[in-house]
């Protein structure tokens, strides 16, 4: 449910996989760390795919196109995103050293690659006005049902601020969910509420969080927390809203965030 994960010698870190560590998450989802120059080619038959750059400068080809993407950081720079259906080849060449999320699930529907860039990312600002502002975050969604209702996958980010909640109030939804967190300094850290077990966050570690937990989380004061956060629909079920505690639903008042 929960790994401190390292990269292997050749700068790959599983996380999860549909037939092997975490199949219940129903994704494959891998991070990459790429050396300048370094080429990775990416073709599933039966799957969709989604590669995310979180840090550095790569160049993205698929179907005779070319994209350069440059990011300075996950907390100083909003996404690039390339999402393709089953049966496209998906190269990634780095320009310079760069770290990618690969995301992937099966999927037999066709559609069209998209490319999204930062300023299609909308950001919101979320829990300023509340609690005092201790849920305090930034929610990022690049694709969800909303605008890939094609897709069996979402994908977003949150920016945790240093001493503040995010995923609040407690919620769960059917749908399995997969975060893999990054810190703004290498010793931050914080805490993943999965159900009624508390996991200790740190940089580059993860957490599948099975269908109907709760899963709460909170940055250590001082320390800026980000995840990448990614779900699976499910079949006639696509993940749209979450199912808030009903004991923490007094915090909302009047007002009913639903929101990451």
């Amino acid at each position: 449910m929960f790994e401190y994960l390292e990269f292997t010698s050749n700068g790959k870190k599983v996380i999860s996989c549909m037939d092997g560590i975490n199949k219940d998450m129903l994704m494959d989802i891998t991070a990459y760390r790429m050396k300048q120059g370094e080429v990775l080619e990416f073709i599933q038959s039966d799957k969709e795919t989604a590669i995310l750059l979180l840090e550095g400068k790569i160049t993205y080809q698929w179907l005779g196109f070319t994209e350069t993407a440059a990011r300075k950081g996950v907390f100083l720079e909003p996404p690039y995103c390339l999402h393709s259906c089953k049966g496209i080849t998906m190269k990634i060449t780095a320009i310079e050293d760069s770290e990618i999320l690969y995301q992937s699930t099966e999927n037999d529907k066709l559609f069209e690659s998209h490319f999204y860039k930062p300023e299609e990312c909308k950001i919101e600002l979320m829990g300023e006005s509340q609690w005092e502002g201790t849920a305090k975050r930034e929610v990022l969604t690049i694709f969800d049902y909303k605008n890939a209702p094609y897709s069996n996958m979402v994908i977003g980010e949150v920016i945790t601020k240093a001493g503040r909640w995010s995923s609040y109030i407690p919620h769960s939804h059917p749908q399995p969910e997969v975060y893999y967190y990054k810190f703004d300094k290498p010793q931050g850290f914080g805490a993943a509420f999965i159900g009624n077990n508390v996991y200790k966050v740190a940089d580059g570690s993860a957490a599948s969080i099975p269908g109907g937990l709760t899963h709460p989380q909170t940055a250590a004061p001082g320390y800026n927390m980000y995840y990448c956060w990614m779900i699976r629909h499910l079949p006639n079920n696509p993940w749209t809203t979450r199912d808030n505690d009903p004991a923490h639903e007094w915090l909302l008042n009047e007002s009913r965030e639903e929101k990451q």
